[in-house]
């Protein structure tokens, strides 16, 4: 099973929808699920966060996305299991 497309609907990136950090418009932070549902990658232009989707839960955390952030999409890896 992945990520749910009702699930996609309401998740957003944390970073864009945060406090000084949140983006500008009526609905930021949107993400695309990519890699056959394997990573979430925000679409804001300035951002380039991707989140990893382990054992079909989305690790949304800002620090996360932040260590994928400038991985282009075709080489991000495998994300792994939630606990090692």
């Amino acid at each position: 099973m992945a990520v749910s497309m009702d699930l996609l609907e309401i998740l957003r990136c944390p970073y864009c929808v945060s406090g000084e950090t949140r983006k500008e418009g009526d609905d930021p932070g949107q993400l695309n699920l990519v890699n056959d549902g394997r990573w979430l990658v925000c679409t804001e232009p300035d951002c380039g966060r991707e989140y990893p989707v382990k054992e079909d839960i989305p690790v949304m955390l800002i620090e996360e996305g932040d260590k994928w952030q400038d991985t282009p999409v075709e080489t991000l890896p495998e994300p792994g299991k939630l606990i090692d």
